[in-house]
């Protein structure tokens, strides 16, 4: 009788303190798992967003153009300079960018503290990230624009291209929009990965 009891009673709870541990150590295992690589997609949006904010940050050129004064004389040669501040659109693009790769670093150091899985800041930091493509998705819209403009030129409006003339400055600005855009998407991915996460949770 006392065998059949420790049979019946004992050993179920030894079994299942087993089975409770081994769930502990699979849910730590999975959190552990879904957390790397959202670390490492901040990480990334960091740095993209950091170089396209410097690469235009920094982008400069100078260089001689000649101007016909009147039409019997011969042209002026004159050093004309172009700058991202010059335009409004760039600027909106660079404070974009510098805004996106401050949230990125804060965002970074908050997951690697929510060990724990706390569901209302990872709803919070979601909400941020979704923040952070729309914010990137309208600097980067803005600055291809501009950049289209000076590429290609408004016929329409008596614009010329200046691209011909800067290319330096022109190839920089774009190569800029390019890294932005990507660390956009990144943002993206993380938002779709936390409702992806989300809906697994809920079902």
């Amino acid at each position: 009788m006392e065998s059949e009891y420790l049979s019946s009673n004992g050993g179920g709870e030894i079994g299942g303190g087993v089975n409770g541990g081994e769930k502990q150590v699979v849910a730590v295992a999975n959190k552990r798992a879904t957390s790397l690589p959202d670390l490492v997609l901040r990480f990334l949006a960091l740095a993209l967003t950091l170089a396209a904010a410097v690469l235009l940050g920094v982008n400069k050129q100078s260089t001689v153009v000649p101007i016909t004064l009147v039409p019997t004389l011969p042209p002026v040669n004159v050093e004309v300079t172009a700058k991202w501040h010059y335009l409004s659109a760039f600027v909106y693009f660079v404070v974009a960018n510098a805004i996106a790769c401050a949230y990125a670093a804060i965002s970074l150091l908050l997951t690697m503290a929510n060990r724990a899985g706390k569901r209302c800041l990872g709803m919070i930091i979601t909400i941020f990230d979704l923040v952070m493509v729309a914010l990137l998705f309208s600097g980067v819209g803005a600055a291809f624009a501009v950049g289209l403009i000076g590429f290609q030129g408004n016929s329409h409006v008596q614009w010329k291209k200046v691209c011909n003339v800067f290319d330096k400055f022109c190839d920089q600005a774009a190569a800029a929009v390019g890294i932005s855009f990507i660390g956009s998407m990144l943002f993206f991915l993380m938002v779709f990965l936390a409702t992806l996460n989300l809906h697994k949770k809920r079902y």
